[in-house]
Order: structure tokens, then C-alpha cells, then sequence
């Protein structure tokens, strides 16, 4: 299983109702345009999962307290934490139909994506067996079981109605990497003052940073854009985007390491 965890994505612990238990999992997708570049940019998916929690937590009129998923898939894949286990879905279309099962929700649209890969179908499918291990049923449904609406969209919905089948070559592996270390490079002293993060130090690199931290998805952290001076947002998003490295504990925190320096692409300025 490859889990991105709310720790990874940057999200506080789910405000969401408590729910031990329900009958089984109801599988979703978007029922708008999902671009099909999220088949080459794993971190669009990313980007469009953060997206989607932000639009919901927005929504006055339905009043999230969270992502209304309990889980997402991506083409690529991974599974994505939203309420995570234990929460009370808010897809399903009403209180009732929420309490009788989970929710996740397939990285697909009504428009441009719409095929689910083979990875995303056995990435759902470890969130089944997640769910399942935790308080979950055994009935696997669409969200249009029970209610009016296409969702999950025709080819996610034959899947589900075949029983929701695990595709060859998608088997769980035991887990056999370790998390990375943090790897230190000759620049980080410019990062710091002594041993606590350089806050407002000024320079072209911290707008560099900031605005390819944001076009990574980061951006929850800025009330305003990316500027010349080292803030805690600057930090916060950072640390955020070690963790989504899978970089933990210490080895996530501030200052930049050396290999997700090069992975963010900084321009040089």
C-alpha cells in the first residue's frame, strides 16, 4: 500500500464525526472535469486532493467538517488520507446513507479522466481492505447505490458492480523501506540562525522557494503569496513537503535537506 498521510499532506487531525462501524464502503468520483496530466504528475494529484479538501471546507451551504472522503485513489496508485478510519463519511448524500458506509473517492471525473488506471483501481481496493480492518462491512458499493446521481461515472461503476476486483500486479507488498534520512548540504547554515529557523532574514531565494512550494500544493500556509522574507509559513510548508518525501520526525524539519532541495527545483535567482 502506498498511503500519503494527512501528516504528509500538511492536515491537522480530522474534525470529522467519530464512526466505528458501518455496512461496507461506497466507492465516488468527480462528477466535474479531472485533467488527464494527472496521469504524468503524481503531484497534481496531490495539489487537486488538497483542492478538493479547501472547496469543501468552503462549502457554507453543506458545512464539511472535513474532505467529505474518508480515503481518495489516484491514477498513480497511492492512497490518499481524508477523514481516514474511524470517521464519518460526508459523500454519501444524506446522514442516513453516510452512517451506513465509507466513502472513497477514485482521482476521476465526468470529462477528461475518466478511465481508471489498473493502479488507482488497486489502490481503492487497498482502501477497502483498510476500512474492512477497521470497522467496515462487507458491501462495496456506488454512490448512485441508493442515490440520484451518475457517480461513481459508467467505468468505476462496472468495476464496483463486478465486485470491485483486485487487477493483477497491484498485490500489497510488506512494507521493506525505511523512512530517509535528512542529508544536510553546504548551503543550510543560510537557513538557520543558530539553531532555530533564519525568520525574517531577506532574500530572492525565500520567494523562489515559497512560489515552488505553492505550485507543489503548499500553499494552504501563505494568508498572502511567497515574499523575500523567511516567515513560519515559509517553514511550515517546507516541512510539509519533506513529509510528503517521506521524510519523518526530525528528518522532516527545518532546514531544507539536500535531496528535497533538488527535488522542489528552486530556480536559481
Amino acid at each position: 500500500m502506498k498511503l500519503v498521510t494527512r501528516a504528509a499532506l500538511g492536515w491537522p487531525a480530522s474534525a470529522a464525526p467519530v464512526q466505528k462501524t458501518a455496512k461496507g464502503v461506497k466507492v465516488h468520483y468527480e462528477g466535474t472535469t479531472v485533467p488527464k496530466s494527472l496521469l504524468d504528475d503524481h503531484n497534481a494529484c496531490l495539489v487537486l486532493w488538497k483542492a478538493i479538501r479547501k472547496a469543501h471546507l468552503a462549502n457554507t451551504k453543506e458545512n464539511y467538517s472535513d474532505v467529505a472522503y474518508n480515503y481518495a485513489a489516484c491514477p498513480h496508485g497511492y492512497l490518499l488520507e481524508g477523514r481516514g478510519i474511524g470517521r464519518r463519511t460526508g459523500a454519501n448524500g444524506n446522514a442516513a446513507l453516510n452512517v451506513g458506509h465509507y466513502a472513497i473517492l477514485g482521482l476521476l471525473g465526468s470529462k477528461g479522466l475518466t478511465e481508471p488506471t489498473d493502479a488507482m483501481l488497486g489502490a481503492i481496493r487497498d482502501g477497502i481492505e483498510l476500512l474492512r480492518a477497521n470497522g467496515a462491512g462487507a458491501e462495496i458499493k456506488g454512490h448512485r447505490d441508493g442515490y440520484a446521481t451518475a457517480c461513481p461515472g459508467g467505468p468505476l461503476y462496472a468495476w464496483v458492480q463486478k465486485g470491485a476486483p483486485r487487477p493483477e500486479g497491484t498485490q500489497p507488498k510488506p512494507p521493506t523501506a525505511t523512512p530517509p534520512v535528512y542529508e544536510p548540504f553546504p548551503g543550510a547554515a543560510f537557513f538557520m540562525a543558530g539553531k532555530s529557523p533564519a525568520l525574517g532574514k531577506r532574500s530572492k531565494v525565500f520567494t523562489a522557494m515559497g512560489k515552488r512550494l505553492v505550485e507543489k500544493g503548499f500553499d494552504e500556509y501563505y494568508t498572502v503569496g511567497p515574499g523575500p522574507t523567511l516567515g513560519k509559513a515559509d517553514v511550515a510548508a517546507y516541512e510539509a513537503w519533506q513529509r510528503s518525501l517521506g521524510y519523518t520526525g526530525s528528518a522532516a524539519k527545518w532546514p531544507p535537506g539536500k535531496t528535497s532541495w533538488t527535488k522542489l527545483k528552486v530556480p536559481n535567482v
